[in-house]
């Protein structure tokens, strides 16, 4: 069925059809109500290939997220697929699973694709294959994460911030042995929220701030990290957890609880995101909270204000956009302890 056909059955030029699939504002409600109709009636299916090599531009714009599993990214895929689709266009999700060759193969796809821009939350800062997309044209724009190198626009969250937040509240209610759990450290997110906790802890006398690193940000992380932390001397043993995410937060939980051990009247847990299973936990799970959908929307607003530049023939204006965090107490740090 051809573009010609349902023009002849609406009653309307080609071209008035085009308007409906690609600018439908152009078109008056009563003219699209009639070729909507048509394509319905017809079975008409847009030749997506065909328009694109017509207009050497395509309506897809690139998504590639550290780990598609963790509810985290769902929720910043949201907010950017939600914005994608107010403007016409859809979403390519790209899964890294923290590989960076996985990364680059996706890259390379988008570019084959010709997409419009990318959004991306990179697994480390090799910047060159991000490089050579702007070079030809196709802008990019970094999720949760602030460009330490390249003149990227980015949206992010104060992950410094975010740890001194956890590891203050924690020796606010009377923890001095407390231990960080996450990985990898090439992820900057790990390395800045590791980086609050310690500045924090240092700056608190007899406070020590012991750190295990994991090589994911996954549930079966956190539980192979509890169970490092069961094996140590109760005199030894960290009485607080901040975790660089909630699922290892939620992992280092179920261990803990499984060999015994109570949250938070033994070892008190905080973890980062606030994703929603934050607060369904057995032992409701105290969490910084980042606005997730937020991350999405805006990033994906910066990457069409940099298209709509690019169209113009006008230079890109590079910003980045960092939001703040904030604690959500829960019972799993509730409870005060002596100082110790």
């Amino acid at each position: 069925m051809s573009i010609k056909e349902v023009a002849t059955a609406a009653g309307v030029s080609v071209g008035t059809v085009s308007n409906v699939l690609n600018k439908p504002h152009l078109v008056a409600e009563t003219t699209r109500d009639r070729v909507n109709a048509a394509i319905a009636d017809l079975g008409f299916v847009r030749n997506e290939s065909a328009r694109q090599l017509r207009s050497g531009a395509s309506r897809a714009v690139g998504l590639v997220v550290i780990d598609a599993a963790n509810p985290f990214f769902s929720d910043v895929a949201r907010g950017v697929e939600d914005t994608v689709q107010e403007a016409g266009g859809v979403v390519l999700l790209g899964n890294s699973a923290g590989d960076d060759d996985r990364e680059r193969r996706y890259l390379e796809l988008f570019d084959e694709q010709r997409v419009r821009g990318v959004l991306i939350a990179p697994t480390a800062d090799n910047l060159p294959p991000l490089e050579s997309l702007r070079r030809r044209g196709i802008p990019v724009v970094f999720l949760d994460r602030y460009p330490e190198a390249g003149d990227f626009s980015s949206v992010s969250v104060d992950d410094v911030a975010g740890g001194t937040l956890a590891v203050a509240h924690l020796l606010e209610r009377g923890h001095r042995r407390i231990a960080f759990v996450g990985g990898p450290s090439t992820l900057r997110q790990v390395r800045d929220r590791r980086q609050g906790a310690e500045d924090t802890a240092q700056a608190c006398d007899g406070a020590t701030l012991l750190t295990i690193s994991t090589p994911a940000l996954t549930t079966a992380a956190g539980r192979s990290a509890a169970e490092e932390l069961v094996a140590l001397p109760d005199a030894q043993r960290p009485t607080a957890v901040f975790a660089a995410n909630d699922l290892v937060a939620l992992g280092v939980l179920a261990g803990l609880t499984a060999h015994g051990l109570r949250v938070p009247e033994d070892v008190a847990v905080v973890g980062y995101d606030d994703i929603e299973f934050a607060a369904g936990a057995a032992v409701p799970l105290s969490s910084v909270r980042q606005p997730r959908a937020e991350l999405g929307r805006r990033g994906a607003e910066l990457l069409f204000e940099e298209i709509r530049l690019r169209e113009a023939g006008l230079p890109p204006k590079r910003r980045q956009v960092r939001f703040d965090c904030e604690l959500v107490v829960r019972r799993s740090s509730a409870r005060r302890v002596a100082p110790g």
